[in-house]
């Protein structure tokens, strides 16, 4: 060994990383106060997914495409639909995981016999982002149904949808109240695979000014990171995945990433 050649440094693993970062309060406080201040500049509309805006931090996109690889669900729950770019982002997934299957088999990707599918809830569903998502060329591979995500009959209706797969994952993105969202982690998460999550969005609400909210039905105390907290105290089958956050920093999602872990 030549004791004059330069020293590669050890390499440390990403759990290690991730770990500082969870011991890392300044840089968890710079971080809030980052996303507080891009607020004001609506940062988050500043993004779009193969053509449609998808209204998330980059972080969070980053963070769902681990999910996805990783879990290889055959069918993704959305509630909140808007223009549509999260439902792209996901069947796009999706197409990627059928791409690496035909890869894996040799054989030819054809994606109208693709059973993973995306289903996407909303309770109003404009005219001109139904047309938009229904000409994209991801269309083949999202449902979507428009009714209230906690009304019996849509509940009924995506419980359904579900029975015909074996590997979910469930993303709440819709009204943000308590009430709501809690009705939202009923109805669905009992729907997520073991090992694989029920991702709650907009947690970050409990940790904003309440004045962000202005007349927003929900704020700080009435939000979805309350119903989370709510709901785990009788859903011991889940639990906060809080490496993802310490991992991201940036998230509208703290607490929210919740991994199911038994039956």
């Amino acid at each position: 060994m030549n004791p004059d050649a330069p020293q590669q440094e050890p390499l440390i693993p990403v759990s290690a990383h991730i770990h500082g970062l969870s011991l890392d309060t300044e840089l968890h406080q710079l971080s809030r106060t980052w996303i507080q201040e891009s607020v004001k500049h609506h940062y988050t509309y500043n993004f779009s997914w193969q053509g449609r805006p998808i209204i998330q931090y980059p972080q969070d996109i980053v963070a769902m495409q681990e999910l996805i690889w990783s879990i290889k669900p055959d069918l993704i729950i959305e509630t909140g639909i808007a223009h549509g770019g999260s439902l792209i982002f996901s069947a796009s997934m999706l197409a990627l995981l059928d791409m690496s299957d035909a890869i894996e088999a040799g054989t030819t990707l054809d994606p109208r016999a693709s059973r993973r599918k995306v289903l996407g809830i909303d309770i109003d569903i404009r005219a001109h982002n139904r047309a938009a998502i229904e000409a994209h060329p991801m269309a083949s591979r999202i449902e979507m149904i428009q009714g209230s995500s906690i009304a019996p009959a849509t509940v009924a209706q995506v419980h359904a949808i579900a029975a015909n797969y074996s590997r979910i994952l469930v993303c709440l993105d819709s009204n943000h109240t308590h009430d709501h969202v809690l009705g939202e982690l009923e109805a669905y998460a009992s729907l997520t695979s073991v090992g694989s999550y029920c991702v709650v969005f907009d947690t970050i609400v409990d940790d904003m000014p309440a004045a962000m909210f202005g007349d927003r039905p929900w704020g700080p105390g009435d939000n979805p990171k309350t119903a989370v907290r709510e709901f785990l105290k009788s859903h011991p089958q889940f639990e906060i995945d809080k490496d993802i956050e310490h991992k991201l920093l940036i998230t509208v999602a703290p607490d929210g990433f919740l991994k199911r872990v038994t039956l």
